[in-house]
């Protein structure tokens, strides 16, 4: 037996001992080994590229122009399909705005500047380099890419939420109900849909993937090429000392979410 089958196998043993091995959860994560068995395959999970993608976001551009981070946040739902279910208990976040007290907690800063509690400050998964979230997922739903993206197939995401409660930035939602679906007023929770991405079911964790399939294009994340013309994010190789992220990061003053974690986030914040 070859070793992915075995793999796979002791998987789907895990998936019946922890009580969703019916037909319906074996076959998604029957679909789901095709993308990370491949990923064994190919060895891009070994393979060392030298790249580690990232992001700055400048949160004074976004207070100079307050409409910014609804735009990028509406383009990046709409190109992922995610769904608007119109209340907070079951909200999905790929992109979204908090006050910087929030995203910046206080015990792991010494002291906060007054001027800046209370600031809207756009938040996205962190895509850390030393992601927890990885480590705590049994089926390896979620994993890490040579190019340092924390991905997710959701083909193989049992619903588990271990990821989420590994997580210390809050920044992955659980379908508690369909996105396919709508509302009472026969309005679908997906308002746009885009053909070119699938919807999820319900039961399954999401997040921001940085656009992976707008990069395997040669473009940008979303919500940074919409924030171009105000220059107020960058994306790019960090290990590149010629990309413009790392200009930026030489340049400019930064911080990033509760850096005494570990965890090395990839995403920062220009203050």
């Amino acid at each position: 037996m070859k070793k992915d089958r075995r793999d796979f196998l002791k998987l789907a043993g895990c998936a019946a001992v922890a009580g969703v091995g019916s037909s319906t959860a074996f076959h998604s994560l029957l679909r789901g080994e095709a993308e990370a068995a491949g990923l064994r395959r190919a060895g891009t999970k070994k393979e060392k590229t030298g790249v580690r993608l990232g992001m700055v976001i400048d949160i004074q551009k976004f207070l100079d122009d307050q409409d910014l981070a609804r735009r990028c946040i509406r383009v990046c739902h709409q190109i992922h399909n995610v769904p608007e279910f119109g209340n907070p208990k079951d909200e999905i976040k790929w992109l979204w705005t908090d006050r910087f007290e929030h995203v910046f907690v206080k015990d792991t800063h010494y002291r906060q500047a007054q001027h800046l509690q209370g600031m809207p400050v756009l938040t996205l998964c962190n895509h850390c380099d030393n992601p927890p979230c990885v480590r705590a997922c049994p089926t390896k739903a979620t994993f890490k890419k040579a190019d340092g993206i924390v991905g997710m197939d959701y083909h193989r995401c049992i619903g588990c939420r271990f990821c989420m409660a590994a997580c210390p930035y809050g920044a992955r939602s659980f379908n508690w109900r369909d996105p396919r679906g709508m509302d009472e007023h026969g309005r679908s929770f997906i308002r746009e849909l885009n053909p070119d991405y699938p919807a999820r079911t319900m039961g399954v964790v999401e997040k921001c993937n940085f656009c992976s399939k707008r990069l395997a294009q040669g473009k940008l994340p979303a919500c940074v090429e919409e924030a171009a013309g105000a220059e107020a994010m960058f994306f790019g190789d960090l290990n590149d000392p010629n990309s413009e992220v790392s200009r930026v990061l030489r340049e400019k003053f930064t911080i990033q979410r509760r850096p005494s974690l570990g965890t090395y986030p990839s995403v920062f914040y220009i203050i």
